[in-house]
């Protein structure tokens, strides 16, 4: 949160959200697929904007509802286009899974990765706090679990599914998982993920804005998290014709949903890589794949009941493989509570494997 200016409001991010709206109003509720493009491009710009006003509103309100602005704001706009791509077209009951098991792959191992790779060029070694990551991972791995491997062993009901009453178990179980974490965080163990320093050595230190510019950047983050649902929904005819065209799996379609979530975070985790803080890119990466499994997937749930569309959540055995071996690795990683520059190569040659594997199963 510590690289939102609060002073002022920049420009392109008040523009950013109306422009959306216009948007979706001129171009996307007329169905004109040549300038599908138009619609992405904007699309992209106004989930960098809601998570700066977000960022914005966080700082003002304190923690920990700070923090749980940001997660709610972030899991809108996954929650938001995954919606807007199950309620479009066929049934797509394993966008969610797709979508969980991208974020927790280009989490787990792209973007701590590249942070690792980037803070240990320039620094050599970065350090960190080991039991804020290992807090991470005690909660990302049995919900990653729940979520994807566990629903290929139980026998109530077809592989890779779960019955209603085990989906809401698991659900709830997720969500109290987030609920306790966030109480760790935020709470009693705090200083485990706090980061001492900026890379100047000196204090992190942002004055807080005024309630005046909070209450704006609220209203632009509305806003533009209303633009991202919109346009998500009517971007993808033209998304799952590309796919189709390319002749490319159905499951990178949750790659790119996850990417595109992803992306504010990933820009602000390098950030603070590069200013020497790891720990703080660390809170972003993991944290941000903590908030997608523990809000994301109670309400899709709950929207799977709602409209009677079965969720096929087990990943393949390969799949499961390469991401047991992926946790097995980030606890090598964070268990020492250093990280050079091969430990986040091995990160990113898992993801290439991870994105290779999809396209040659």
């Amino acid at each position: 949160m510590a690289g939102a200016p609060t002073d002022r409001i920049p420009l392109h991010t008040a523009l950013l959200p109306p422009i959306g709206v216009a948007a979706w109003l001129l171009i996307g509720k007329s169905g004109l697929e040549p300038l599908a493009l138009v619609l992405a491009v904007v699309l992209l710009g106004n989930v960098v904007a809601a998570v700066h006003h977000a960022e914005v509103v966080a700082i003002r309100i304190g923690e920990p509802f700070g923090a749980i602005m940001l997660a709610l704001a972030v899991t809108t706009i996954e929650v938001g286009m995954i919606i807007s791509l199950m309620l479009s077209g066929e049934p797509k009951p394993s966008l969610m899974r797709d979508s969980v098991h991208a974020v927790v792959m280009l989490v787990v191992h792209g973007l701590a990765g590249l942070c690792i790779v980037v803070g240990a060029i320039r620094h050599r070694e970065a350090e960190f706090n080991v039991e804020g990551a290992n807090a991470f991972l005690a909660v990302l791995i049995p919900m990653a679990t729940l979520v994807l491997v566990a629903p290929n062993f139980m026998i109530s009901a077809p592989e890779s599914y779960y019955t209603p009453l085990q989906l809401a178990f698991v659900a709830v179980a997720c969500l109290a998982l987030y609920a306790a974490f966030l109480f760790i965080q935020t709470n009693w163990h705090r200083d485990y993920f706090l980061s001492d320093a900026d890379g100047d050595g000196q204090p992190d230190a942002v004055k807080p804005p005024t309630g005046r510019m909070a209450l704006m950047s609220f209203g632009l983050m509305c806003m533009a998290l209303f633009s991202v649902v919109v346009l998500a929904k009517s971007l993808s005819p033209a998304l799952e014709d590309g796919v189709g065209s390319l002749g490319a799996p159905l499951a990178i379609v949750g790659v790119i949903v996850a990417a595109v979530v992803l992306l504010p975070e990933t820009t602000a985790a390098v950030r603070a890589a590069r200013a020497n803080r790891l720990q703080s890119s660390l809170n972003l990466a993991l944290g941000s794949a903590v908030a997608c499994i523990g809000l994301t997937v109670p309400i899709i749930a709950a929207l799977s009941w709602w409209i009677g569309q079965p969720l096929e959540l087990g990943i393949s055995d390969g799949a499961t493989v390469l991401m047991l071996l992926g946790f097995l690795v980030a606890i090598i990683t964070y268990g020492t509570g250093r990280a050079n520059v091969l430990s986040g190569i091995v990160h990113l040659v898992l993801l290439a494997a991870y994105v290779f594997y999809i396209f040659a199963p």
